[in-house]
């Protein structure tokens, strides 16, 4: 443990509420993923697919209308959203009404798989900011600072959640170095300063509302591949859906997405994982963390 984090550091997440036996599917949550864009369609729908997996009642990904019928095709499962897209097949900044219905029926919303980088997603970002005060995972291309600045000024409501990598990070916060443990104290920083939740992923994946902090023991180096931060998105906005707090969904969230990971490694080999891997062992993540959670 680094002895000069600020903070207390938890060293167990906690478990998600065991479901009603009399529950329908509007009872699990109602997740609306924003993302994809031509050339990046496979980010949105792995974060689908894992929103499923984790549990949520109600999964729809809301993309450029370009890409609707590729996304659609990728599984059965979840809903699709068509929006209008731009010349370069990216989502709109203004994508209309469709949009607006469809965030009043969300309980939690997650942006920025497959998002990509344009003049649109600002302006996408800032209206999330207004008209969706629940709770709301932001990552990938979302995460931009020139994009994200707004948001965090004008968010009310729940604390979002950011998923940055240590490079995504680092252009949050210029000042952070390559040291792990420097880079954990600017996490807690920025998640007390900005009021979010910050999922600083890597080794050790660090969770930090500013006031509260939790090193992840799961996970291993084989899932450095592609499509695996999209898959945690994804898993991470079906916990928030399904009534846990941004904070503890973050927790749970890494938990299970390391697990899972290491469940995958174990059946074959870490540098054959690949992120529909981690979609396929979650379930069983989820007992063996019920099974330890019983123990305690």
């Amino acid at each position: 443990m680094n002895d000069s984090l600020p903070i207390d550091v938890l060293t167990s997440p906690p478990v998600l509420p065991k479901r009603r036996v009399d529950a329908h599917k509007g009872d699990c949550g109602r997740v609306l993923l924003i993302g994809g864009s031509r050339g990046m369609s496979g980010a949105i729908a792995l974060a689908g697919r894992a929103a499923l997996r984790g549990g949520a009642g109600l999964v729809t990904l809301a993309v450029p209308d370009r890409i609707v019928e590729v996304v659609a095709s990728l599984h059965p499962a979840y809903m699709t959203l068509p929006l209008a897209c731009d010349t370069d097949g990216a989502i709109d900044g203004e994508p209309g009404e469709r949009l607006i219905e469809a965030l009043k029926r969300a309980d939690a919303v997650a942006v920025g798989p497959g998002l990509g980088r344009t003049s649109g997603t600002a302006k996408l970002l800032r209206r999330l900011a207004v008209d969706f005060p629940g709770p709301l995972v932001i990552d990938a291309d979302a995460l931009f600072p020139g994009n994200l600045a707004d948001l965090l000024e004008r968010r009310v409501g729940e604390r979002p959640i950011l998923t940055p990598h240590a490079g995504e990070f680092s252009r949050l916060m210029p000042e952070v170095t390559a040291d792990r443990g420097h880079a954990e104290r600017c996490a807690v920083r920025f998640a007390a300063e900005r009021r979010c939740v910050v999922v600083l992923k890597g080794a050790g994946t660090f969770v930090s509302d500013g006031v509260t902090a939790y090193r992840n023991p799961t996970g291993n180096p084989g899932m450095a591949t592609g499509g695996t931060g999209d898959v945690l998105t994804g898993l991470i906005v079906a916990l928030t859906a399904q009534g846990m707090t941004p904070l503890d969904a973050s927790m749970l969230g890494t938990w299970l997405h390391g697990r899972a990971g290491d469940l995958a490694a174990a059946d074959g080999h870490p540098l054959s994982l690949i992120a529909t891997d981690l979609i396929e062992r979650l379930p069983a993540a989820f007992r063996d963390r019920e099974r330890l959670a019983d123990g305690d």
